[in-house]
Order: structure tokens, then sequence, then C-alpha cells
């Protein structure tokens, strides 16, 4: 694993490789050591924030069988073994976007007391969230809610889901087009997720 160098316009192509294997080939090779590399850099980052040592996990795709992935990610969590039951941080890409998460996902068990918390605190929520980060319910689908739009209604519509419905998840933060120039500055783009994270660490916070 190298250091991270920025990301290239071919990398955001390798989700067009038709093939399961041909594309995990080129996501093994090309992009999931830059997303490790990302995460490992912000690791420190992540633990001295959150207060819980922090581990990196790079997505494997194993489940798959015939469709290539249209997305792969990196997670920080606060155990070793795995991070999808856990609150976890992700940083990630489709081929039109990076995105940089805090998510909640369908595997946690915590997913219906979180929601209550965050129910209890919707309007510590609504604030502690700026205007240009996103919300997404469904970490499998590229479309994501711009906090703009979100008010408490909306919000407590996302929230409810996630308490009752068994697949619902909640995840929070930001997307960078393939087209933005940050992408490409290594240092530029480690500080954007920092700030992200920091931002999104409340979020984390009430999952304790």
């Amino acid at each position: 694993m190298g250091e991270f160098k920025g990301f290239t316009q071919e990398d955001f192509d390798v989700f067009t490789i038709p093939g399961l294997e041909n594309r995990m080939e080129a996501l093994r090779e090309k992009i999931s050591p830059k997303l490790e590399s990302i995460a490992t850099e912000l690791e420190p980052d992540l633990t001295a924030m959150t207060g819980d040592e922090m581990f990196v996990h790079v997505a494997k795709h194993l489940r798959r069988k015939t469709n290539p992935p249209n997305d792969t990610w990196a997670a920080l969590a606060s155990n070793k073994r795995g991070y999808k039951k856990l609150p976890h941080f992700q940083i990630g890409m489709w081929e039109s976007h990076v995105f940089i998460w805090f998510a909640v996902i369908y595997e946690s068990p915590i997913k219906e007391e979180y929601a209550h918390t965050l129910l209890n605190n919707k309007k510590e929520v609504l604030s502690l969230v700026p205007n240009d980060f996103v919300w997404s319910i469904d970490h499998t689908k590229p479309d994501a809610i711009p906090h703009s739009e979100v008010d408490e209604e909306k919000l407590e519509k996302m929230l409810k889901r996630l308490k009752d419905v068994k697949k619902a998840e909640i995840l929070c933060g930001r997307t960078i087009s393939r087209e933005d120039d940050i992408i490409k500055d290594p240092e530029k783009f480690l500080d954007f997720c920092r700030t992200t994270f920091q931002t999104l660490q409340p979020l984390y916070q009430y999952t304790k």
C-alpha cells in the first residue's frame, strides 16, 4: 500500500469494465489500494476525534457471484474483525463521484435504538449538519438527499423508517463529483475528509 496520490478519471472508468472478474481485478489493482491508503491516513484522526480506536476495512465484495460492483469503499470502525454491524465511517466511489459517509447500515443491531436517540434530538441533528452535506437511506444506491432539503418532518420520516424497516439505513456525509479538482490533490482531499468526519463526529457520539 503506497501513499495516496489522488484520483484519476481512469479510476472512475473502472466501473464501466464489463464482467465481474475483470472489474474486480481492476478494483483490487487500482482502487482498493488508494482507498486503503486514504483510510489508513485518516485512522489516527478518527481515533482521536471519536475516542475509540479505529480500524481500516476494505470492501471485498465476496458475496458477489455474477454482477460486478458499481461502487466500492474503505470503512473505519472500532473493531478489528468487521464494520457492518457497527456505526462506521466510509470513503468510497461510484462511477460519478466520491463519497465520505458516517453510516449505520441495516446489519446494525443498534439501528432501532439509534433512530430513537436521533428522533429525540431532531433539532440538534438538523443544526449540526451543514447545508452542503447529504443524506442517504440506502448505501447500495448512488442518489443522495441534500441536507438543505431536509426539514424536521423529512428527518423524522427517515428515522422512523430506520426504526421500523429491517433493511433501512441512514448515512450522512458529503459527495464530490469526479470532475472536481480536489480529488486530484491528495493533501486537499484528505483535509476535506478530515473536516467532514469532524462535522459528522457528533452523529457517531449519539450511538454511544
